[in-house]
Parts: structure tokens; C-alpha cells; sequence
């Protein structure tokens, strides 16, 4: 265990690595902003989670985002603060997205001089609870104005849930024409995001095709095992994956040379379909943006005219780059291509069948709101 990289309140969302958290910094536009990766995942289905950092033209630092501030994080981002100057934002711009949120209060008190900017209507599940309970204590955000300078402009997003509420904030960085997304846009890279490279089990626990399999750690294996992983973090159970009976899986863990713990005993409960890795390169795309599925399915189709607003407001900016929260960055996109990832996915029904799935069973339930009716 290295002790740069613990972070000690893991268990508040049990994801891994745990309490292990590796980060990366990425420059991405010269001297004004960077990148700060570390990873969260399920069952070895991990994927990048990003915090932007922006050098303001009057000195300081903007953060969006914020990830956990192991020492190894917090090291990195104090060259920018002795170049640059204090943090003087810290941007939460989610309401839903808990793994962004759960980071908020230590990062803040890392930085008490910074000033908090929420995403408005903050709320808390099972029990609804006052932001300042949950270290939230900041400025809600709100539309118009230029909280951070004007060489920012901001469009909120909020869609009401039924049992919550769904928000995020676009910021355009006009110097730099960077468009900072939270989870409204991904896209996927042909390549292994660098920072899934720091530790690469992940990417061979995937690149097999059974229990048995010994994967050596070759490019050709990660690259394998990050469209798998793409295929899963997208889909959670993509059409060119078939699950294995108890019995299957258990007989082919007793087989497996593997069985400790960090390998899950030998269980690998997954069967990939010969023709799996043409569901990847249309997921793919050539790397062109696309709104998740789950958002898709889920909370954009509660409020379509309050998201044609956003996309309308958002679609003014000339910005030629997209830094979301997760997977690619940044995703070389203009307004054009903004617009047709919200206007059609073109990903298979086969692939996206689980979340309709998942979408009717809450709706039944009564936790989700049923679409509302055009």
C-alpha cells in the first residue's frame, strides 16, 4: 500500500480501488488547464474519473470537480497553486453524480480560502438531508452572471426526478474554447486511458475468454480488455456478453489456476460472443461524443424542452473541445457534434435492451417518473 495514494474515507462509496487511489495530471490546454485522473469501478470494470483544473486570467485556480485528495494528489495540484496561485473556485456541478459529490467536503477543507459553488437543489438518499449536513456549504449556483471571471460562461441543466433532482453545469472556458461537462457526454478512446495503465490487472482480468486463461501483459490484452470494459461501463450488460449459469461458473473457478482473492477466487462468470468486438467499434464511433444510455433512458426524457434550452444555450459557444468527467479527454467537438449526440445515439437496442429494462422495473415501482407524454 502506498500512503500517497490512501484515501481514507473509501467507504463512504466502496468502489474500487478502495483506499487506494492512484492520480494522474494531464496538461491539456499549455499553462492554463490540466486533468486530474483517478479510477472507480466494479467487478474490475473501471473507468477514469476527472477533475479539471483551470488557471484564471487574475491569477488562482479554478477546480471542477473535485477528486479525492490523497497525498499524491494534493502534491500535483500544489505545483499549479506555486505557479499559479490558490484555488480560489471549487466548482460541484452535479446534483445525482455521487461520486463527484462524496469528495466535496474534504477537498474543501484542504482549501478553506476557496469559495464553493453547488449545483442547486443538492439532495441525499435514502434520507433527504440538508446540504450542510453532507459538508455542502457553498453558493448555489445559478443562471446568468460571471461567478468566475468573464472568461467563463456557464448553462444549467436541471431535470426534476420525482424522488431527486438531476443538475449539471456546463462551464465554456472562452480562451481556451474547452467545453466542462460532468456526465451529459462521454466518449470512448481505441487506446487504454493512461491511468488505467498504473495498475493494468484490470484491463488482463478482462482480456480473457475463461476462468482457465493466463493473459500476459501485452498491448494487444489491454487494448482488449479496455473495449470490454467500455462495453460493460456503458451498457452494464451489453448484448455480446452471456452470463454463465452458478454452476458453470463455479466449475470453471474449481479449474482456474488463479483462485485468490484479488481474482475473485477463480470466478469469471462471462461468456463473450465471437463477434464481441464489433459492438466496441460502434460504440466507438471514431471517437465522436454520445450521451450515455442510461441518461438517454433515464433523465433526459423527463424534461425534454428544458433540454433542448440547455442544448441550445450550450450550442452559442464556440467551443472545439469537450473535457467531460469520465472516459475520453478531451473529445475534439464542436457545437455540430454536440447536437448529434443528443439528437440520435445510434447505438443497437440489443445493447441498451437492460436499461429499458431497468427504466420500466423503477417506473413500476414507483421510484422513477413515468415519461411524460408528448
Amino acid at each position: 500500500m502506498q500512503l500517497s495514494r490512501f484515501w481514507g474515507y473509501w467507504f463512504l462509496l466502496p468502489l474500487y480501488p478502495y483506499s487506494q487511489r492512484p492520480t494522474l495530471c494531464r496538461e491539456i490546454v499549455p499553462q492554463r488547464i490540466w486533468v486530474f485522473e483517478q479510477l472507480q469501478g466494479i467487478l474490475y470494470a473501471v473507468v477514469p474519473l476527472r477533475m479539471t483544473v483551470v488557471a484564471l486570467e487574475e491569477g488562482g485556480l479554478l477546480v471542477y470537480a473535485p477528486v479525492a485528495p490523497t497525498q499524491e494528489c494534493l502534491a500535483l495540484l500544489q505545483k499549479l497553486i506555486d505557479r499559479y496561485g490558490d484555488i480560489r473556485h471549487i466548482v460541484l456541478p452535479t446534483t445525482s453524480g455521487l461520486e463527484h459529490k462524496v469528495y466535496v467536503p474534504a477537498f474543501r477543507r484542504r482549501f478553506p480560502q476557496a469559495q464553493l459553488w453547488l449545483a442547486p437543489g443538492q439532495w441525499s438518499f435514502p434520507i433527504n438531508l440538508p446540504s450542510s449536513w453532507l459538508g455542502l456549504r457553498g453558493e448555489v449556483i445559478r443562471e446568468g452572471g460571471t461567478p468566475w471571471g468573464r472568461e467563463f460562461d456557464h448553462a444549467l441543466l436541471q431535470i426534476d426526478l420525482g424522488r431527486g433532482n438531476f443538475a449539471e453545469v456546463a462551464i465554456y472556458h472562452q480562451p481556451s474554447r474547452t467545453l466542462l461537462l460532468t456526465d451529459l457526454v462521454i466518449a470512448f478512446s481505441l487506446e487504454p486511458p493512461e491511468i488505467l495503465t498504473v495498475d493494468p490487472f484490470p484491463l488482463l482480468f478482462h482480456s480473457r475468454d475463461r476462468a482457465a486463461d493466463i493473459p500476459t501483459d501485452t498491448p494487444e490484452n489491454r487494448r482488449k480488455g479496455w473495449h470490454r470494459i467500455a462495453l460493460f461501463a456503458t451498457y452494464f450488460r451489453p448484448a455480446a456478453v452471456e452470463a454463465l449459469s452458478v454452476w458453470e461458473t463455479v466449475k470453471q473457478a474449481l479449474a482456474a489456476p488463479d483462485r485468490s482473492p484479488r481474482n475473485y477466487f477463480g470466478l469469471y462468470p462471462f461468456r463473450w460472443q465471437y463477434n464481441w468486438e464489433e459492438s466496441f467499434y460502434h460504440l466507438w464511433g471514431g471517437g465522436r461524443p454520445i450521451v450515455a444510455p442510461i441518461l438517454q433512458e433515464l433523465i433526459l426524457p423527463q424534461a425534454p424542452y428544458a433540454v433542448q434550452h440547455w442544448l441550445d444555450r450550450v450550442c452559442q459557444w464556440d467551443f472545439t473541445q469537450i473535457i467531460p468527467c469520465h472516459l475520453k479527454a478531451p473529445i475534439a467537438a464542436t457545437a455540430k457534434d454536440l447536437r448529434q449526440a443528443f439528437a440520435n445515439s445510434n447505438l443497437p437496442p440489443s445493447d441498451t435492451k437492460f436499461v429499458t429494462e431497468l427504466e420500466a422495473f423503477l417506473v413500476a415501482r414507483g421510484i422513477a417518473k413515468p415519461r411524460p407524454k408528448a
